[in-house]
């Protein structure tokens, strides 16, 4: 993640902020996602993680699984200004893509979990999200599933079936998870016909005004902490009610991480409507506005409103297809949900 931030700012500090860049001097979006050394990626990690991924029997209730927030037959979220859980119960934040979330620096909008692997943990034991009361609770289901142990020891070998295992393999999936070959990202290896005109003066006033200082190519976005909002004395802070999240003070306590989020990705900006933590704006058009006037301090003309529009649906890539997978039944009986 380091080397990828390096790549973004090298010509970004080298031009200075208000320089406009050709869009073929940024890096294009890599189209394997780096692995930690104790979780390489493996077909059978891959594998299982999506069967663990899609199946919503390690809910409470049986009915939500990772897919349910994090849809990946859509944007990988759910479209929705908060999403729905066990029960019905909603959450106070907009669900992230889980598209591309292996490059970020940290999951979750505060940034709670360090790794895929921890973040796959948590919505397990969330009351509001999946709602089961502890970690080897829904383990326990797991190992209850005869089917699933052959997938466990393909990918991990004998007496694998642990949660850090389950864990494992969901991020293994996860990390495969990258849209490349955007026309932005075709437009950066030189293919100058990849953008239209409108989409490259797009691309030139994203980074004329500034919005490349957190939304760095190639991932524009992820990669860093940022206050949010910057510039309170504003129309919009009120109206979207941005100020009653404390963001990353509620995990740390510490005050200077008040109202401080993790940039999110502008990658498939375009499909994951509505924006922001608490998905409060519900089009694109007024989220470029919101941005520049609560992050910059500056308004923009309808023209640079649809000009960087046009770019940031240039940011839309290719998706890896995903298909359902088949899961191990529970022949004969069922789990008992609440």
């Amino acid at each position: 993640m380091n080397t990828l931030r390096t790549l973004a700012l090298t010509g970004l500090l080298g031009l200075g902020l208000n320089t406009p860049l050709a869009a073929a001097d940024w890096p294009a979006l890599p189209e394997v996602a780096p692995a930690p050394a104790d979780n390489p990626t493996t077909e059978a990690k891959v594998e299982l993680g999506r069967m663990l991924y899609f199946d919503p029997r390690f809910s409470a209730t049986g009915t939500v699984s990772c897919n349910s927030c994090h849809n990946v037959m859509l944007g990988g979220e759910d479209n929705r200004p908060v999403s729905m859980g066990v029960h019905g119960k909603t959450g106070g934040r907009s669900a992230p893509t889980v598209w591309n979330a292996a490059f970020n620096v940290a999951q979750f909008w505060d940034g709670r979990a360090a790794t895929l692997e921890d973040q796959a943990k948590g919505p397990v034991v969330n009351p509001v999200e999946m709602g089961m009361s502890e970690l080897e609770q829904a383990m326990d289901r797991v190992r209850a599933i005869p089917g699933y142990r052959q997938y466990f020891e393909r990918a991990f070998g004998a007496d694998a079936m642990t949660v850090d295992n389950a864990a494992r393999a969901v991020a293994a999936y996860e990390r495969t998870l990258i849209t490349p070959n955007s026309p932005y990202d075709r437009f950066a290896k030189g293919d100058k016909k990849a953008l239209s005109a409108q989409q490259r003066r797009g691309l030139e006033t994203f980074n004329a005004v500034g919005c490349t200082a957190c939304h760095a190519a190639p991932t524009f976005g992820g990669t860093l902490f940022m206050k949010f909002p910057t510039f309170t004395d504003n129309e919009y802070v009120k109206r979207y009610d941005f100020m009653a999240d404390a963001g990353r003070f509620a995990v740390t306590g510490n005050e200077s991480d008040r109202h401080v989020f993790r940039v999110p990705t502008l990658r498939n900006i375009a499909l994951t409507a509505p924006y922001f933590h608490n998905g409060a704006v519900r089009t694109l058009d007024e989220a470029v506005r919101v941005m520049a006037k609560t992050q910059l301090n500056r308004g923009l003309s309808d023209e640079e409103v649809k000009d960087i529009v046009a770019f940031l649906n240039a940011l839309t890539g290719e998706f890896p297809e995903q298909s359902m997978p088949r899961l191990p039944a529970t022949p004969g009986w069922a789990f008992e949900v609440r």
